[in-house]
């Protein structure tokens, strides 16, 4: 199994990580490091975007990641601390865009104390990972995978999010343009 995308694919589009809201420089440096590793081309960090208040759901509680997807450049990951969610759903760990190539992941349900749990940040940042190379498979043209392993398989809980692994299965490698 390959994670890498093929050496013939464009590495000169480079990905930005843009901070939405405040958002720890270490959690932006691991994804920058992973992420580049993962899809063999350039990652690097953008100009933090002021926190999204225009997409606060009073009567949900949470921000309408849709919002906060349509505000980002193309090519470029955003990260934010909060709870999103899309209307059909309770939340998502992350929402793509694969038409302008640009995604968000949200870290709030990623993180252990979210459940009350103590904090693992070894787990935290592995799930960062996972949601921000499965959402950049969306703007890289992947759809989801029935592989529960796969890192393209949806995550519906994160048990979900922990079962599957960093890399794209046989099949995803194979179609990633």
């Amino acid at each position: 199994m390959s994670a890498r995308l093929k050496p013939e694919a464009d590495k000169a589009a480079g990905i930005l990580i843009i901070p939405v809201g405040e958002i720890e420089s270490e959690v932006i440096s691991h994804l920058c490091s992973a992420l580049s590793a993962i899809f063999n081309r350039a990652v690097q960090p953008g100009a933090q975007l002021p926190h999204p208040e225009y997409a606060f759901n009073f009567k949900r509680r949470q921000y309408a990641a849709g919002e906060i997807l349509a505000r980002l450049p193309g090519s470029a990951l955003g990260v934010v601390d909060l709870d999103l969610y899309v209307p059909q759903l309770n939340f998502v760990f992350g929402l793509a865009d694969p038409v302008n190539r640009r995604a968000v992941i949200a870290l709030r349900r990623l993180r252990q104390e979210f459940y009350g749990l103590p904090e693992d940040r070894e787990l935290f940042l592995g799930r960062a990972v996972k949601e921000a190379v499965h959402e950049l498979g969306h703007t890289f043209g992947l759809t989801h995978c029935v592989n529960r392993r796969c890192v393209m398989a949806f995550s519906n809980s994160l048990a979900d999010t922990d079962y599957k692994g960093q890399a794209f299965c046989r099949r995803c490698s194979s179609k990633l343009k």
